[in-house]
């Protein structure tokens, strides 16, 4: 039930309505203030502690020292206290792709970040190997994702398929192979939200 503060006393939006019903209570402006949930949940978030992450990149001639992108959400997803719980670099195969989905899906990682393979290219094919398993899409990270791209690289930004969605209990999240798209997608999305990202799986 939607809770608010009147005259510094929490009441629930029946009362609230018999109350000014019969006359026993007038709305304050001041005095009401609607309690937001998404606050609480990320509060709540925040007693989650480490989090538990698998990083899959996606391409034809990355090694694990040339992975840019390995490299740096290995090192943000310390800085940030969390933990890298599995790592790979896949060819951009669908059943390879489907494989370390399937098998990262049975680790301890609560979060898998793909990159590469989002375009529309004929290699280009994580998008479609993730978006025919996720159960759940969330499809407000790639609209965002697009929106702020769109403000680095202009009109190309269309060329993406950025996607996440929840699939058997992981949140799957998948971005570009550009350098400045996984920054952009770890930096204003992923990190800010990422302690609530992982709590909204199991609460």
């Amino acid at each position: 039930m939607t809770e608010y503060v009147i005259a510094h006393k929490q009441v629930g939006f029946r009362q609230i309505i018999s109350a000014v019903s019969n006359g026993a209570a007038h709305f304050e402006p001041a005095s009401v203030t609607m309690q937001s949930g998404s606050v609480e949940h990320r509060r709540k978030a925040q007693t989650l502690g480490s989090i538990p992450l698998a990083v899959i990149t996606v391409s034809d001639t990355r090694t694990p020292e040339s992975d840019v992108n390995g490299l740096y959400l290995r090192e943000e997803i310390q800085k940030a206290g969390h933990r890298l719980a599995a790592y790979r670099i896949v060819r951009d195969e669908p059943a390879e792709i489907e494989a370390v989905l399937q098998d990262f899906c049975q680790t301890e990682a609560r979060i898998l970040l793909f990159n590469g393979g989002t375009g529309i290219a004929h290699r280009d094919t994580t998008f479609d190997v993730l978006s025919r398993k996720l159960e759940k899409v969330m499809p407000g990270f790639g609209e965002i994702f697009r929106m702020l791209s769109y403000e680095q690289v202009g009109a190309a930004a269309m060329l993406s398929r950025a996607t996440a969605g929840i699939y058997k209990g992981k949140l799957i999240v998948s971005t570009p192979g550009s350098p400045a798209a996984v920054q952009l997608a770890w930096e204003k999305l992923l990190l800010p939200e990422l302690n609530h990202l992982a709590w909204e799986e199991v609460r």
